[in-house]
């Protein structure tokens, strides 16, 4: 043991059936679980029995792939999934500590309906809220809002840049006590209390107010998951939680290190910061048993879902010796940067042939994939955590619903066995307070500060 006694923060992300692409064709899987509301309702309070800190949902507004027919897309199992801010009002209302951050895009919303939707989430949830802000990184999501293509990888962040700061803008269009509702006077808010935005920018002109009160939390919590360089200074700047993929101790605490001195450099204190990782464990009551899943799910994976995989950074591989090697990488990439740039060095550093590369892929989508007991996996938690790799983890299961249950019989028991995971729940407050953040004052007292 380390003897490390931060608090360690966990987070529960559910991809669709799964996160391993083929975990829905695993005995024990539910094939349907991604529109079975009643499974997602019995997840949700288990988590919260768990103690976990939040449900995440990494969402996109397409079905996104790189499948070269509807043939080949047919081996996809994240075709189905549901809009995840109508799936989180659902969840809110039949649990109570609970916290819930979904994705949404900067690039295919508006400013207004983004702060109009979470600042009311965050009042019907009694403030457990949280936006993932995303860019977007598929083509497909481009064809569905009437644009030819994606925006340029640049083109998005500096979009992204804007859009937050209008939202910020738009949520603190009240002060907390703006609302007086005095029925003797019948003056219904203290004009004084209200901060009309009138942006005029590059992206957007938005005049507000929002039509809905200051959320309880001051601002719901932001996660954000660029991990390129202008990810991470957007990250940097606005960002709670940093949801990140690393594959190593190494580079998570590279990583760790540099978005900590990106936030101290905006005049942030970098502990108001939290990096949460992706992990997938494949668990089992002994080694072997673990062992056995992985190589089942490995197994699992149809070439027709693993070379597509490949090919925003290695092109179309369809003909070449599955056991060969890869071809040389794609130059510019438009996708997501360093998700290419990860994969592009690990083929390189390690000679891997395209099977054995698409599994990987395929099965974890770039994320650190730990297979072993429930030691073996706080084992390694525990040392990222205490090298400052991180400040707590995104449980990926594999498939639904009996990893997600291991996740919270096995792995939180040794978690908390060792004193690095909460007991009881702690904090002040839903969600920022179980996180150990600080509620944002409102921007007027910020500036007289």
């Amino acid at each position: 043991m380390s003897g490390h006694r931060r608090d360690m923060k966990l987070g529960l992300n559910i991809v669709a059936n799964g996160a391993h692409s083929a975990g829905w064709r695993m005995p024990d899987a539910q094939e349907t679980a991604a529109m079975d509301f009643a499974l997602w309702k019995r997840l949700a309070q288990a988590a919260e029995r768990a103690r976990f800190h939040f449900m995440f949902w990494a969402d996109g507004i397409a079905v996104r792939h790189s499948a070269k027919s509807d043939d080949e897309l047919s081996y996809l199992a994240r075709i189905d999934v549901f809009e995840p801010l109508t799936l989180i009002g659902a969840l809110s209302a039949v649990t109570e500590r609970l916290g819930f951050v979904a994705s949404a895009s900067t690039t295919y919303n508006e400013p207004y309906h983004i702060a109009r939707k979470f600042a009311s989430l965050d009042h019907i949830s009694g403030g457990r809220v949280g936006w993932n802000v995303v860019t977007s990184w598929s083509e497909q999501e481009a064809h569905n809002f009437g644009s030819d293509r994606l925006l340029a990888h640049g083109n998005r962040y500096r979009r992204a840049e804007e859009f937050v700061d209008v939202v910020f803008g738009l949520w603190d269009s009240w002060e907390d006590d703006a609302f007086i509702r005095d029925k003797a006077s019948g003056r219904y808010f203290d004009p004084a209390k209200l901060h009309n935005l009138r942006h005029e920018g590059e992206h957007f002109r938005v005049a507000g107010p929002l039509n809905v009160a200051r959320p309880i939390q001051g601002y719901p919590v932001i996660a954000q998951a660029g991990s390129s360089g202008p990810g991470q200074v957007l990250g940097s700047r606005i960002a709670d939680i940093i949801y990140t993929a690393q594959k190593s101790r190494e580079d998570a605490v590279a990583f760790y290190g540099s978005v900590k001195s990106h936030a101290a450099g905006t005049g942030r204190d970098p502990d108001s910061m939290l990096v949460m990782p992706g992990i997938m464990p494949i668990l089992g009551r002994t080694r072997a048993e673990a062992e056995g899943r992985f190589a089942q799910l490995q197994d699992l994976i149809h070439e027709c879902l693993g070379l597509p995989m490949l090919a925003s950074s290695f092109g179309d591989l369809s003909g070449l010796p599955l056991d060969g090697p890869l071809p040389a990488p794609l130059e510019n990439s438009n996708a997501v940067k360093s998700g290419h740039e990860k994969l592009v060095r690990m083929a390189r550093q390690e000679g891997m042939t395209i099977r054995k590369l698409y599994q990987i892929v395929a099965g974890a989508s770039g994320h650190n994939l730990v297979v072993g007991t429930a030691a073996d996996v706080a084992d390694l938690m525990e040392d990222w955590f205490a090298a400052r790799g991180c400040d707590g983890f995104n449980i990926m299961a594999s498939h639904l619903p009996a990893p997600a249950y291991e996740a919270f019989d096995w792995l939180v028991p040794e978690l908390q066995r060792r004193g690095l995971f909460q007991t009881e729940d702690g904090g002040d407050g839903p969600f920022r307070g179980s996180l150990g953040l600080a509620r944002p004052a409102h921007d007027s007292h910020r500036k007289r500060a």
